[in-house]
Formats: structure tokens, C-alpha cells, sequence
């Protein structure tokens, strides 16, 4: 019974976790798409890279996505950047992210 108990609930526990915090850095950074960039320096490129799976269990998308925002966007704060763009699809929890300083 412990057993089936465990197995039941250890996916909605993992699911609840945050493993990353926003930094104060990265709180500065905001998310955009590519043609709303034109006006900004290019600093470059953020890889940011989490978790696909935790033992055997697949982590939610929304979950999996929002981390990986996260780390790009403490990325880019460090690299001095305020504004992060997409530029690749989610490839075994890993992403890349273009870096840029826009003006505000």
C-alpha cells in the first residue's frame, strides 16, 4: 500500500518543485520575439538547460518551460543584457536564448 501510495503522489510532488529562483539580475530581463528587437544590441547567447525527466518521470512542459526562462533570463542579466529571445525549440530540457540591451 506505502508503495502504491508513494507512486501516486510522487508525480504531482515533482511537479510542484521550483528548482530555479529568479535573480535580482534576471528580474530586470523581459521576454520578446525576434521582430520586436530591431532596435537592440545583440549581446549574445544564453543556453539554458534543466531537467527533462526526474527518475523516470516526465516533467510537465509549462514546468519545464518556465524554469528555462528563468535561468535565460538570470543569464542575460549577468551578461548585462534586459531582454531575451527564443531561438530554438526545447531539445532534451535544453534551449537557446538570443541576449540583447534594449532601450527602456
Amino acid at each position: 500500500m506505502k508503495k502504491f501510495l508513494f507512486a501516486a503522489i510522487l508525480p504531482l510532488m515533482i511537479n510542484a518543485c521550483t528548482w530555479v529562483q529568479l535573480t535580482a539580475e534576471g528580474e530586470a530581463v523581459s521576454l520578446s520575439s525576434a521582430g520586436l528587437v530591431s532596435d537592440c544590441g545583440r549581446i549574445g547567447r544564453a543556453t539554458a538547460k534543466t531537467l527533462g525527466k526526474i527518475v523516470v518521470v516526465e516533467r510537465g512542459g509549462g514546468r519545464l518551460q518556465e524554469e528555462l526562462l528563468t535561468l535565460a533570463r538570470n543569464e542575460a542579466g549577468r551578461m548585462g543584457g534586459n531582454t531575451i529571445v527564443p531561438e530554438s525549440l526545447i531539445v532534451d530540457g535544453q534551449q537557446e536564448f538570443g541576449v540583447y540591451s534594449c532601450p527602456r
